[in-house]
């Protein structure tokens, strides 16, 4: 936050950032109900993709310990997934951001430094946290990414308008295991395998231990192939 921000100014902001926090987790487990979900605009995030397709997101990467074993897993199931990374992981670790790319999937920006509550921020730190991600990923990769997620999905009015002014485009998801909190093999497994046609899934290769995602998407994404489903990036054409 800026030093030059009143308390009380701050105070608001995060308390504000918390309910919309708790409004979106309700509207995401409607979605998650819906036969289709939506599929967003400019200034509305994506919770699907079209058609009987799915796509599996992965954030807070590049990780120097899990990127490379994610990679390899989608790698042997011929999946493609869409990686939102994090532009000081990226600052870091250029090369695995190359990596991603170079394995055929698409990658997003997912911050500078993953800021939480993201929609507490002034609207100037909001920018230049989706701007010197851009500048990073391109830097490292030569690609310009098109996708914009914000960190734990706080998003708000001034969050979405800042990311359509940049040219971006809001994506969110509509599958979540939680896998952030290593709630074991069993659980993240068991909510990935109820993904339907149309949904997002949200996964990690970054921000901690993530041997229990690697773990559950071996399981999951043959048993999610055999059942036709057909794994697609987010698209970022809209």
């Amino acid at each position: 936050m800026s030093g030059a921000r009143k308390p009380a100014a701050r105070l608001g902001a995060q308390l504000c950032a918390h309910a919309l926090h708790y409004l979106l987790f309700a509207y995401r487990g409607r979605q998650l109900l819906r036969r289709r979900p939506s599929l967003g605009g400019p200034r509305r995030p994506a919770f699907g993709v079209p058609g009987d397709d799915v796509a599996l997101t992965i954030d807070d990467g590049p990780h120097p310990r899990w990127t490379a074993p994610m990679l390899d897993l989608l790698d042997r199931h011929g999946v493609r997934a869409t990686f939102f990374l994090v532009g000081d992981r990226v600052r870091e670790h250029p090369e695995l951001a190359r990596e991603v790319l170079a394995a055929g999937h698409l990658i997003g920006n997912h911050s500078m430094t993953h800021p939480q509550p993201f929609a507490a921020l002034a609207r100037h730190e909001i920018t230049a946290e989706i701007d010197r991600t851009q500048r990073e990923i391109e830097d490292a990769t030569g690609h310009t990414p098109r996708l914009f997620r914000a960190p734990g999905g706080n998003w708000s009015p001034g969050v979405l308008r800042t990311t359509a002014e940049l040219g971006l485009v809001p994506v969110d998801w509509t599958v979540n295991p939680s896998d952030w909190r290593s709630p074991g093999v069993a659980r993240i497994a068991r909510t990935l395998s109820r993904t339907r046609p149309g949904q997002i899934m949200l996964c990690h290769d970054g921000g901690g231990d993530r041997s229990q995602t690697v773990a559950a998407l071996a399981e999951v994404l043959p048993r999610l192939t055999d059942r036709g489903l057909r794994f697609v990036t987010v698209p970022d054409d809209r």
